[in-house]
């Protein structure tokens, strides 16, 4: 499964070259992950924040080819690389608007790694135990994925 969220670059997210700031892209690929488990019809603060649970990032990797500029439209496409109980690692790449995933290279491509963790402890909960419906939900994302 592939979401594709749009983005367009506003002023204040981009340096002194006009180019996105680079911890910006975090914020984007915050914001497309919570399109993705929309899209599971899985609201991240009812289901997750509701329960008493967050799920905060792990680890980041990100490579930078190209920038988007201010004014630009562009999109960040998410996938599921690897479901874990205790770590789901998504993809996600970004590109300008116009250009077309697998035909053209993205802009920024990353691996972003989270977990889920009880909010007043911050001790890490396994989410297939926890949160079984969303498990086989990202379970399912992951081989529609897999079969593109």
């Amino acid at each position: 499964m592939f979401v594709e969220t749009p983005i367009t670059v506003r002023y204040g997210e981009t340096d002194m070259m006009g180019v996105v700031y680079h911890a910006n892209y975090l914020l984007y690929f915050e914001d497309a992950r919570i399109d993705f488990l929309n899209h599971l019809n899985f609201c991240y603060s009812e289901r997750i924040e509701g329960a008493g649970f967050m799920s905060p990032i792990h680890e980041v990797q990100i490579k930078y080819h190209a920038p988007l500029r201010y004014g630009e439209r562009g999109f960040v496409r998410t996938s599921l690389v690897k479901n874990q109980p205790m770590r789901t690692i998504y993809h996600q790449e970004v590109y300008r608007e116009g250009m077309t995933p697998g035909i053209d290279s993205p802009l920024v491509d990353a691996y972003i790694t989270v977990c889920v963790v009880e909010r007043e402890t911050f001790k890490l909960v396994n989410a297939k135990k926890t949160f079984p419906d969303l498990y086989n939900a990202y379970a399912s994302a992951l081989e529609s994925s897999e079969s593109v």
